[in-house]
């Protein structure tokens, strides 16, 4: 199963597969024609709180910062409803190949998308 994680500011392109947005907020600027949806899943995405506490702390993107927020995304991720997001996003991997999930944020690496794709990996590779 290919799972890819791209900005949603990123123009679509056929090899996308199944395009799936993990964001809880709309991303700035971008139409829903140009966004090429497939599925808006914001139960995937950080809770509002997660996302505050993120968001607001200058040194976030720290490595140990970020390494703090995916502590508690994963955890986020465990119970529900993140969890039954989750379960869905695997069903589509399942069934999408490749499956894309879309994300906002400016930095490629410190963002929940690389977080919450690793995870999916690991809820496929548990069942």
């Amino acid at each position: 199963m290919d799972i890819r994680v791209k900005r949603v500011y990123e123009p679509a392109e056929p090899g996308d597969g199944y395009r799936v947005l993990v964001d809880r907020l709309w991303p700035r600027g971008v139409s829903k024609e140009r966004a090429e949806l497939d599925l808006w899943e914001k139960d995937a995405a950080p809770s509002p709180e997660l996302r505050h506490d993120w968001h607001s702390d200058p040194r976030g993107h720290d490595p140990e910062r970020f390494a703090a927020f995916a502590d508690h995304y994963r955890a986020e991720l465990a119970e529900s409803p993140a969890s039954e997001a989750l379960d869905r996003l695997a069903d589509l991997a399942r069934d999408h190949d490749p499956l894309t999930l879309l994300y906002g944020a400016r930095d490629e690496h410190a963002n929940h998308a690389v977080v919450l794709c690793e995870a999916l990996r690991q809820r496929l590779a548990a069942r």
